[in-house]
């Protein structure tokens, strides 16, 4: 007895070592986060980012601190609806939005607007805010509204959101293109989107090619001349959406130096997760229908109901294992350099069990280190790569 309890304390230490190890590695970390909609799906619609919302978004300071981030970039977005004299303000709405929050709480957070500021941050144990405009119809066509978005310290432009700009064909749309679900439009970068790239690269932005089609994506590639992100996507060749990239599309981006962030949701992760979502909006189509002629767009109705209906929602989520398969596949294809995290926290539906919201990063590198890979990987893939690829647009 005294042996068998004697094996059992050390197995219950070994397991201890082994957690406080993995914990160890992501408080030492540089944890960078490429993409969270907290500021246009909690913070526009009068929740306050600095109090406890849990049970009410995916994220709050508090949660972010526990989860061990250390760099946030938020996500200024509008969809659609938005467009010539209305999307530009309404995304500096969202911008003056987290400038009031910072200035809540400038002991615990700082708007970092370069490499060295981000140093800056890590070292004063703030967390490090930053700013990606999702949706290139927030620059209404104008440069100048592109250089006024760099000086209040957006760092990336994703080029197109679902909806194409007069400049660039969104993903969403070439599909629809592609399969005859709508005409045949203009794809790729016009010469003003050309610009637009050009200024990017000019000014230190980085362009991300999250939501771009193909033709925009080739387009960009055989123009720019800094490296490239893309802020929230995953595989195409384990989940075949159109938001997600094509394996030539992995290699093109590893060979420009830069690094594609994988998106947490369900949907980019699962290829099954469409069948199952769409047998759950069947189930709830009069819901659903009441919603969409009240004005609400698609995205909202499906946050909305899978919010109502929990339980429903919770039995198709896939597996935190289906998402290591994607930073896995991108690894086979290009190294460890080319991989880090962009969750869409607050901005989707539904994520892998049980990455439950922004206090779920630790269990990101517990799982890593399951997997094999390396404690230097594995801070690369937290934020490494991403601080690699942003010095390289200075």
């Amino acid at each position: 007895m005294t042996r068998f309890l004697g094996c059992m304390l050390l197995l219950c230490l070994a397991l201890s070592s082994e957690a406080q190890a993995y914990r160890r590695l992501h408080k030492k970390a540089i944890v960078v986060d490429t993409h969270n909609d907290v500021l246009s799906t909690v913070t526009m619609r009068g929740l306050n980012f600095d109090a406890d919302l849990s049970g009410k978004s995916h994220s709050d300071l508090d949660r972010l601190k526990k989860g061990g981030v250390d760099v946030q970039v938020f996500s200024i977005f509008c969809d659609e609806r938005f467009g010539k004299d209305t999307a530009f303000a309404y995304a500096n709405r969202e911008i003056d939005s987290l400038m009031a929050i910072i200035g809540r709480n400038r002991e615990r957070m700082m708007l970092v607007t370069s490499p060295a500021e981000l140093e800056r941050a890590v070292t004063g144990q703030k967390l490090g805010c930053m700013l990606g405009v999702e949706g290139g119809h927030m620059i209404e066509d104008r440069l100048d509204y592109l250089d006024s978005f760099f000086r209040r310290g957006v760092r990336y432009l994703t080029l197109t959101w679902n909806n194409s700009t007069s400049w660039a064909s969104s993903a969403k749309d070439e599909h629809a293109f592609a399969t005859g679900l709508a005409p045949a439009g203009p794809a790729g970068l016009t010469a003003f989107g050309k610009t637009v790239v050009q200024r990017m690269n000019a000014l230190g932005m980085l362009v991300d090619l999250s939501h771009v089609g193909e033709k925009t994506f080739w387009d960009v590639m055989n123009l720019t001349a800094k490296p490239v992100i893309a802020s929230h996507s995953c595989a195409y060749s384990l989940c075949p959406v159109p938001r997600n990239l094509k394996d030539d599309q992995i290699r093109a981006i590893a060979k420009n130096g830069g690094v594609i962030h994988l998106n947490f949701y369900s949907g980019f992760i699962d290829s099954n997760y469409q069948k199952s979502k769409a047998a759950f909006m069947d189930r709830h189509r009069a819901e659903a229908d009441s919603l969409k002629a009240a004005g609400m767009p698609g995205w909202e109705r499906e946050e909305w109901l899978a919010e109502k209906y929990p339980l429903e929602a919770e039995a198709y989520r896939p597996s935190l294992d289906q998402l290591l398969d994607h930073i896995d596949h991108i690894v086979k294809l290009t190294g460890t350099a080319h991989v880090g995290l962009g969750s869409d926290f607050d901005g989707i539906e539904s994520t892998p069990r049980p990455l439950n919201d922004v206090t779920s990063f630790p269990l990101l590198t517990k799982a890593l280190r399951k997997r094999g890979y390396s404690k230097s990987e594995v801070r690369d893939i937290l934020g490494g790569n991403f601080i690699r690829v942003w010095k390289a647009n200075q």
